[in-house]
């Protein structure tokens, strides 16, 4: 019985990592259990088996990666009050980068979420969650950036409310030209030079001696 189990879980699983790579080559909209089925080298009647539907499969792929950007993230770094404030930032911008660098499902799952599918009908909800998922990290940096200012290293007329915006529009363009640029012909190899322009954009210039 554990053996049936065992098996029953390894299917699943292979279901998934069908579906990822489906989605990822066709589309989530012009997938079709046939495709996965066939990609999986199983029947459709046992994708049904563990899926009611699409969307049942497509959450199970979501849940099984956390998701930068998309899904709530690790605010660890931006917690950090004994780093410099926007040091922090670019560390945490960093390990947003890192995520899809290191992790193939990671990075496959979001190039689907950002690049490959339509967020109608059942899908969506999915677009309200994750602009709660933006404004959260909104209100992160907006913190991080009004400790700044009180450190005296927020760029003089900046306010933290709108350098944490411009971090937020930053770093969407930012990662969906990233997953764009798959022969890293335009981005990839100078994204650590841009997050950092981009804090140093935020950074009061250092004070001259004498002044």
């Amino acid at each position: 019985m554990r053996r049936t189990k065992q098996e029953a879980e390894a299917t699943r699983l292979a279901i998934i990592a069908a579906a990822r790579r489906t989605f990822a080559r066709r589309g989530v909209t012009r997938t079709t259990f046939e495709r996965i089925a066939e990609e999986a080298g199983v029947s459709r009647g046992a994708i049904y088996w563990h899926f009611a539907n699409k969307t049942a499969l497509f959450d199970a792929m979501r849940e099984q990666v956390s998701v930068p950007l998309i899904d709530r993230g690790d605010y660890t770094l931006l917690g950090d009050t004994g780093a410099d404030p926007l040091t922090a930032v670019a560390r945490f911008l960093g390990h947003l980068l890192d995520s899809v660098v290191k992790d193939g499902d990671a990075r496959q799952t979001f190039l689907i979420m950002m690049l490959k599918c339509e967020y109608v009908d059942e899908f969506e909800p999915e677009l309200a969650r994750q602009l709660r998922h933006w404004r959260e990290l909104e209100a992160k940096l907006t913190t991080v950036y009004a400790r700044a200012r009180s450190a005296g290293t927020l760029r003089a007329g900046l306010s933290p409310a709108m350098a944490a915006l411009d971090t937020c529009v930053f770093i969407s363009g930012l990662m969906r030209l990233w997953l764009l640029d798959e022969r890293s012909t335009l981005i990839r190899s100078r994204s650590r030079r841009l997050v950092a322009m981009h804090l140093a954009g935020h950074r009061s210039p250092p004070r001259r001696r004498g002044a």
